[in-house]
């Protein structure tokens, strides 16, 4: 079956015409289609980046993404969010507090145009090593049984509606000691999956620790440093990481799983936080 033949339409999906070549033949048919729009980031009247990503819960992307830029520290330190229609994309429209606004324009970044870019705008190599880590507080020492990891990414497949209609974005899951998975969300761009998470989680005001993240990509540099400053105490990747992506999660105390599938994975970094015993 083609991604999309049989679904329904979820939100950040369109259906189009096609063309599709089957057994020898072509014939005009419909497919559903990623939806892929330039969201504007503003904080206070001032744009700050312009991200491509799905047009679905932009409220807990303008969270996350404020959270792990460190353009906020608390959610509460965003008053407002209002989500437009603005031209040719989406204006997400967020009034700050005060002290977040002076820190945004002593380090403000132009982040324009990709769906994720860990290193746009920053100035230099020095200013990039103060940029990287991050270290987990200690809430976060607390261990987790293998098969709780296995659950969780089991359990994502039926979690991710615009996948299965589309075959075209990532998803991001958080789950419970047990596994359980309790909190999935979708984008195109696996940086935005995370990022809406993240924002999930805070306006829920979910503890970080008690808890893991599943993610339906590799475990690239940002995505570590995100999850570390998101307080989450292991991340488990369906792929591959990075070495720098290795490194900053051996540097910031948090536990990485890669190539978590078919009851296997392995860990790179904290290892003695996924243990048989664990519970």
């Amino acid at each position: 079956m083609n991604a999309g033949e049989g679904f329904f339409a979820p939100q950040g999906a369109r259906r189009l015409p096609v063309q599709r070549w089957r057994d020898g033949e072509l014939a005009g048919a419909a497919e559903l289609v990623a939806d892929e729009v330039p969201v504007a980031l503003v904080y206070n009247g001032i744009s700050h980046a312009v991200m491509l990503a799905s047009p679905q819960d932009l409220e807990d992307f303008a969270l996350g993404f404020s959270l792990g830029e460190r353009i906020v520290r608390d959610a509460r330190d965003i008053h407002d969010i209002d989500v437009e229609q603005a031209g040719h994309g989406i204006a997400i429209e967020m009034r700050i507090a005060a002290g977040a606004m002076m820190r945004l324009k002593e380090t403000r970044r132009a982040r324009t145009g990709k769906t994720g870019c860990g290193l746009c705008g920053v100035e230099s190599l020095e200013r990039f090593g103060e940029d990287a880590f991050a270290e987990l507080g200690e809430g976060a020492q607390a261990g987790f049984a293998p098969a709780a990891l296995h659950r969780a990414m089991a359990a994502m497949a039926a979690r991710q509606d615009l996948h299965h209609a589309t075959g075209a974005v990532h998803a991001a899951g958080w789950a419970g000691r047990d596994g359980e998975l309790l909190c999935v969300r979708e984008d195109i761009g696996r940086h935005n999956a995370l990022d809406k998470l993240v924002g999930a989680l805070a306006r829920g005001k979910a503890d970080t620790t008690d808890g893991f993240a599943v993610v339906t990509s590799r475990a690239s540099f940002e995505m570590v440093q995100k999850a570390a400053r998101a307080g989450f105490p292991l991340l488990a990747a369906v792929s591959a990481p990075t070495a720098l992506a290795v490194q900053v999660a051996e540097r910031a105390g948090l536990t990485l799983a890669g190539f978590v599938r078919g009851g296997r994975h392995v860990l790179y970094s904290h290892p003695q936080r996924l243990a048989p015993e664990a519970g």
